[in-house]
């Protein structure tokens, strides 16, 4: 074992499956503290490998997941032999989520990083009403709609992909702005937006349409506008293996049925 490798966490979600992987993995290489461990191993699915982004972001921490959930878009297969060899071979992506400042009635705000999306969707009955700004030009005065979301190529396969947005490669300079049950204007379908942009999004008619912000599993209910911008001063570092690395995933998502 290298000594690289030792410097390894296990962490893992609740979920039963990933509880034992972790047992497994610590009796088998070790366990080094999180605040001292170079590598982070994931093991659950991956809003689970989300938290773990999340909480190593700007840490310098590598993430490898290996998937003990459902889906497991975002983690390598699980196995427990030659771990060592498959971290050191392993291929990196460093990205920088986007930053949500929501601003509520009372003129408070929050701020929150989301490494998939960032989205508006309504709070009740009512349809929302949006106004979108990009870089302070009015682009869409009036955008009648169930919610609206500016997501990144790494969320693009997410929430993104299932409200029939682009699918966008994880090298894109690009982020994709979709609507969620457009009404009017009713042919409009989204934009694809450079990634240095400042969003800005104001609901229209607050009190009547209420609206609820989410930046990942952060949200934000009642808000009456909210700005959107790549957090450039904030990286996030994840590991993937080389014959099935996260680009190569996104890029067979657009081909499969």
């Amino acid at each position: 074992m290298s000594r690289h490798f030792q410097s390894v966490c296990f962490v893992a979600s609740p979920a039963p499956e990933a509880q034992a992987a972790q047992e497994e993995l610590i009796r088998l290489y070790g366990q080094t503290p999180q605040d001292e461990a170079d590598i982070v191993v994931a093991l659950g699915g991956d809003g689970f490998m989300l938290q773990t982004l999340h909480k190593t972001m700007n840490t310098g921490k590598r993430v490898y997941g290996m998937n003990r959930g459902s889906i497991g878009f975002l983690m390598n297969d699980y196995r427990t032999d030659g771990l060592a060899e498959r971290i050191e071979a392993a291929v990196e992506n460093a990205f920088h989520p986007l930053q949500m400042t929501a601003r509520n009635a009372d003129g408070s705000t929050c701020i929150a990083l989301a490494i998939n999306e960032v989205s508006l969707f309504r709070q009740s009955y009512q349809t929302a009403k949006l106004k979108v700004e990009i870089d302070g030009r009015v682009r869409l005065p009036e955008l009648i709609c169930d919610g609206l979301m500016v997501t990144t190529p790494a969320g693009s396969t997410a929430y993104n992909l299932s409200a029939h947005g682009p699918i966008l490669p994880l090298e894109a300079p690009l982020l994709a702005m979709t609507p969620v049950s457009a009404f009017r204007p009713r042919r409009w379908r989204g934009a694809l937006l450079p990634n240095k942009v400042t969003v800005d999004i104001t609901v229209l008619e607050a009190e009547k349409r209420p609206v609820n912000a989410a930046a990942d599993n952060t949200e934000v209910k009642s808000v009456v506008g909210v700005r959107i911008m790549q957090s450039e001063d904030t990286t996030a570092r994840i590991l993937s293996d080389p014959d099935g690395s996260w680009s190569d995933r996104i890029l067979a998502e657009q081909f499969s049925d």
